[in-house]
């Protein structure tokens, strides 16, 4: 006998009492107090915020003010010469045409030229109806060639989306003492896994890398900047990271996604300044011919992360 009929001194439970039922049925047990059910819960729909949308006019003057503050403050900011600024935005624009993705509202897209005679980025003011406008940026370092497992970071178009968290650096030290993302709390945008070229093999096999943008350490591998030097990610200047960081330049998804899930909120500044024109596209490019694999001299000298 079930549990649930037994009375407990060992006598029989007693049986709620029948109920007729409109046809006269006194078998009928009386209706449950909490009935089961099978429905779903109601979840409330998930609110996303618009992305921010400005007038060409309202971005050039953005792009303005932004430029003055780059010029402040990052380190090694060049606004660069007319010619190398009209082949960012052109080999921009074509690997762009080839993803397919649309520019729809003035915002900002970042262009990494990987050539190892240039090893640039350039902060580029995208409009879907007018000419595009170079910013200015950094040197950076991309995947090199002639190491063990390193690999030659891919062209293309790379989307920041919130369907990957980035996160931030610890700061810890390697066994050779270096900080192979930067100082503590540098941001660390992840761009997810993408194909590169294996720079160690002179086939050019492929393999799959983490594409990272991040900073590097401060003291040891910041100065070889504008050198390629990494496994493949893009290293930055740690006052780049900031800034990219504070104003949200390719954090526009990230900025929405913060609106409706805490983990976004989290990792985001708490003092940031998002700008109206921020993007998310990274977009990596090359102005050269690729060239050999060869040993990096400085490198095979100074052990890398």
């Amino acid at each position: 006998m079930a549990c649930a009929q037994t009375d407990p001194v060992g006598g029989e439970a007693p049986r709620p009492a029948a109920v007729t039922s409109a046809i006269g049925d006194a078998s009928v047990p009386p209706p449950a107090i909490n009935p089961p059910t099978d429905a779903a819960p109601v979840i409330p729909p998930v609110e996303i915020p618009p992305l921010p949308a400005v007038s060409n006019a309202e971005a050039h003057k953005e792009a303005a003010r932004l430029e003055k503050m780059m010029v402040k403050t990052i380190k090694g900011f060049s606004t660069y010469k007319p010619e190398r600024r009209e082949k960012f935005i052109a080999l921009a624009q074509e690997e762009l045409t080839k993803s397919g993705l649309p520019i729809s509202r003035p915002q900002l897209v970042m262009v990494v030229d990987r050539n190892e005679k240039i090893q640039h980025l350039d902060f580029v003011l995208a409009f879907p109806d007018e000419p595009w406008v170079s910013i200015g940026g950094t040197p950076v370092s991309t995947g090199t060639t002639g190491r063990k497992y390193y690999y030659i970071t891919p062209t293309g178009v790379f989307q920041n989306t919130a369907d990957r968290l980035g996160y931030r650096a610890e700061g810890t030290k390697n066994k050779y003492g270096i900080r192979g993302i930067g100082a503590k709390g540098s941001r660390v945008w992840d761009m997810g896994w993408q194909t590169a070229l294996k720079g160690w093999l002179p086939k050019h096999e492929t393999g799959q890398i983490r594409l990272e943008i991040h900073a590097t350490d401060p003291q040891f591998l910041e100065w070889r900047l504008g050198h390629p030097a990494s496994e493949g990610c893009i290293r930055i200047p740690a006052t780049m990271n900031h800034f990219m960081d504070h104003y949200g330049l390719i954090d526009a998804l990230y900025e929405q996604a913060a609106g409706y899930d805490p983990r976004f909120s989290a990792l985001l500044p708490k003092d940031r300044e998002q700008t109206p024109i921020a993007g998310d596209l990274v977009i990596v490019v090359d102005s050269g011919p690729l060239t050999e694999p060869k040993i990096d001299p400085i490198a095979d000298k100074r052990p890398l992360p």
